[in-house]
């Protein structure tokens, strides 16, 4: 059987790779007061964007969609779900409020992820919502010749109730005696809360709520404004990787959880430093837009296309992203490459 310890942390883990990541984490979490103090009109508006974007990115990375039109209708509250998709939006849209809103008093016990998975499947005709997985479940690849093969087996469901109650008990023991940093905490218990694969459904979508409760209960407010859900769509198949990394040897405890950690908290340094990008830009009228488009080319190496940029900075409108490049080409800070569907801009040397 599994056996769960976050009192002790593996040498992996203590290795300068993770801690560097812990070290930059800590030092943007400390910067979170004075932005909240000085910008907190940008957040209000970034918070919005960001739950919009968290649903939907979520619920894609599981198959789940809908157009971006009744998207936000949906996160605004303005209509009701009208398909099983719908629904399952819903569902999320619901859970990631209640955490933003309410994680300092919510505890992470059993009967509180039994809760929010309930919350979580609520506006489905799904009857499991809220119970554990009544069947083993396995993590199948799918091969280029169609065949599948099977790549990780999770805890069969016997099991699953204690399982989820250990790793409850190890994560709280670590939490209230600060023997493990909770960014690193945080990412330890969501990699073994989906190695687990607690439920006949749902499992990614609540993996991903729970990273979020757990940074968030733990002081970093980084996901209330910046989606990690959409860090992780943009970098999904690093996150399979990672993961499969990580599981092997899994049940028999001789993995390796560095590749996912590193994964994880790389998303979350990703957060703070697009984060802080964003609070750097926030200048009045046109020279805020044009700067903000030119952060986003200080961000990547190689070709920026427009719908990156509008996927950057998603309060910009087309045409103010199209003056903006305008903007920065006729100063020759970015060049134009390509044609047609294929046009980008690249930083000028």
């Amino acid at each position: 059987m599994r056996t769960f310890d976050y009192l002790t942390v593996p040498p992996s883990l203590q290795a300068t790779p993770v801690t560097n990541l812990l070290l930059a984490i800590r030092e943007y979490k400390g910067r979170q007061a004075l932005w909240t103090e000085t910008r907190s009109d940008l957040l209000e508006d970034l918070l919005e964007t960001a739950q919009a974007q968290s649903v939907g990115a979520s619920n894609r990375i599981e198959g789940i969609v809908t157009t971006e039109r009744r998207l936000e209708d949906l996160v605004t509250r303005s209509d009701s779900p009208r398909t099983r998709a719908e629904e399952e939006i819903a569902g999320y849209r619901d859970v990631l409020a209640l955490i933003h809103e309410q994680h300092d008093y919510i505890p992470v016990t059993p009967g509180v992820i039994l809760q929010l998975h309930r919350d979580l499947l609520a506006h489905t005709p799904l009857s499991f919502g809220g119970s554990w997985k009544d069947a083993d479940s396995q993590i199948v690849t799918r091969n280029a010749d169609g065949s599948t093969s099977l790549r990780f087996r999770p805890t069969p469901a016997h099991l699953t109730p204690d399982a989820v109650a250990r790793l409850c008990e190890t994560y709280d023991d670590a939490f209230r005696s600060e023997s493990c940093d909770p960014a690193l905490l945080a990412a330890r218990f969501t990699f073994d809360f989906v190695s687990i694969h607690p439920f006949n459904d749902g499992n990614g979508r609540m993996s991903r709520l729970i990273t979020v409760l757990l940074l968030e209960r733990a002081g970093y407010l980084v996901p209330q404004f910046i989606s990690i859900e959409h860090l992780i769509e943009r970098s999904r198949d690093q996150y399979y990787e990672a993961l499969a990394q990580s599981s092997t040897g899994w049940a028999e405890g001789t993995n390796d959880e560095a590749p996912f950690v590193r994964y994880l908290l790389g998303i979350i340094l990703a957060a703070y430093r697009e984060l802080e990008g964003r609070m750097g830009a926030a200048r009045p009228g046109r020279e805020r837009a044009v700067d903000r488009v030119r952060d986003v080319f200080n961000r990547h190496v190689g070709k920026v296309t427009k719908a990156m940029v509008l996927d950057e900075c998603p309060d910009l409108s087309e045409v103010t992203v199209k003056r903006s490049l305008s903007a920065l080409l006729a100063d020759g800070v970015i060049r134009k490459v390509g044609a047609g569907r294929q046009t980008g801009y690249v930083r000028a040397e």
